[in-house]
């Protein structure tokens, strides 16, 4: 998969974005650094229920989005706090976004199959778990982790 290019099909043009939906998995397709290639080393898997998400790199928490970015509120495992603007293509959702150093990343987000039936969000004191389907991360103070039920 490439970069989204200006004057192809599958551009996603600069603007306001939208919410990310308030129930799904996605699997990350690549991301791209500082406008160099779109690339992939790892699988990377995102669960979304209501406001609570939970990314298999180790990170969960909450989303609020401002009209034109959504922000990820980092509340078990890596520290911080990102925001990136997500804009569909197709049934993918493309995210751009600014680290706090100043550079920049684009991520593509593909939906996962058997992403209906049972979802949930639980979590304690140094963990967080969200299921969406047959799809569960689990998120504490060490790592994230992907499971396929």
């Amino acid at each position: 998969m490439t970069v989204p290019d200006p004057g192809h099909p599958g551009h996603v043009p600069d603007g306001p974005g939208v919410p990310v939906p308030e129930h799904g998995a996605w699997l990350r397709r690549g991301i791209s650094r500082d406008g160099g290639p779109l690339v992939e080393d790892r699988e990377v898997v995102w669960l979304q229920v209501g406001s609570s998400y939970a990314d298999s790199r180790g990170f969960a928490g909450t989303t609020t989005f401002d009209g034109s970015q959504v922000h990820f509120h980092h509340l078990t495992g890596e520290p911080g706090e990102d925001a990136g603007t997500f804009r569909w293509d197709g049934a993918n959702l493309v995210e751009r976004g600014t680290n706090t150093d100043g550079s920049t990343f684009l991520e593509i987000w593909t939906p996962l199959p058997d992403a209906d039936g049972v979802c949930g969000s639980w979590s304690g004191p140094d963990h967080h778990v969200v299921r969406v389907g047959r799809h569960v991360v689990h998120v504490d103070s060490h790592a994230g982790t992907y499971r396929r039920l």
